[in-house]
């Protein structure tokens, strides 16, 4: 709980997709600070009895739901909203699917899968992914955007320029990030919050787990942003560097099917080296394995390689 944040915004104030026609929930002024209740991406669709049949029956209508959105009192169109991420609350529960049609191997996985973690909310050891390895936790919010200037119902599910679903691991507590504002007010939001993910989320979700979210929402008039941009607090990977990685590559004259060699050979060598199924080594490598794309100017050919920390299995 955030006791002195200025407000609360319950879980109940929420909306699928972008429309900067929503009416506010709130309406505030810059230097606020605010407590958001976040929903997990499921909108609460899986609980701790929950089985791989559940992956089926989601409604895909009510995917990553956002809390807001938030009227910053003199946001106009070409500032900027400072957002001063400044802590998590998580909720201990979280789950991570294979969903068919969706990630970088969908073609590859058709089947549905599904992990439910359970982890410890106050001290964030690090959660235990069956019997296989023990995942260092790191919460953030995968989707944190202000409305678009384009009208209509927007999906949620794609990022934009004014932010959305970034998916960036490293927008944590500490960090402060800054979106473009195409709308009056900025109309900010937030939700689809994480325990922990990897750089890339290739099974296309992370621990995906409701939390309490507390921020302070500032303006920089006039800042004329063309993309986000953010700023961290200190390193970004040391929950995970301990003990080295292990690394696979893809190379070739297309990102995409470099990330996607690089991704198959993680699972490929998880499946030797550690015993996992393909399933298995694909949903781990989701929640804490990195993409980096580590040379795009020696044309033709372009080296994406895949980093997997051997901490979780320490």
């Amino acid at each position: 709980m955030c006791g002195n944040c200025d407000y609360t915004i319950h879980g109940r104030h929420h909306h699928f997709g972008w429309d900067n026609s929503l009416p506010p929930v709130q309406r505030v002024a810059p230097g606020s600070t605010l407590e958001f209740n976040c929903l997990d991406s499921g909108n609460g669709h899986f609980t701790r009895d929950s089985t791989v049949a559940d992956v089926s029956s989601m409604d895909f209508g009510k995917v990553n739901p956002v809390t807001g959105p938030i009227h910053v009192d003199g946001a106009q169109p070409g500032d900027a909203l400072k957002i001063e991420i400044l802590s998590f609350t998580p909720s201990g529960f979280g789950w991570t699917a294979n969903i068919p049609g969706f990630g970088l191997l969908a073609d590859q996985f058709p089947d549905p899968a599904l992990a439910l973690w359970s982890y410890d909310a106050v001290s964030l050891a690090p959660a235990l992914y069956g019997s296989h390895a023990k995942v260092p936790l790191k919460p953030f919010a995968g989707t944190i955007g202000v409305a678009p200037a384009e009208a209509g119902l927007l999906s949620v599910v794609p990022p934009r320029r004014v932010g959305g679903n970034l998916d960036i691991r490293d927008l944590a507590a500490g960090t402060t990030l800054y979106l473009p504002v195409e709308v009056e007010g900025a109309l900010f939001s937030i939700g689809d919050t994480h325990a922990a993910q990897g750089d890339g989320e290739v099974c296309g979700t992370a621990i995906e787990s409701a939390m309490d979210v507390a921020l302070r929402l500032e303006l920089v008039k006039d800042a004329n942003l063309a993309m986000p941009r953010f700023s961290t607090p200190g390193p970004v990977t040391r929950h995970l560097d301990v003990d080295g990685y292990e690394v696979t590559t893809g190379v070739g004259s297309d990102l995409m099917e470099g990330a996607r060699a690089a991704v198959s050979g993680m699972i490929d060598l998880l499946g030797k080296w550690r015993g996992l199924s393909p399933e298995d080594a694909y949903m781990l490598c989701s929640v804490c394995g990195d993409l980096r794309i580590s040379e795009i100017v020696d044309q033709p050919n372009w080296v994406v390689s895949f980093y997997f920390p051997r901490v979780v299995f320490s």
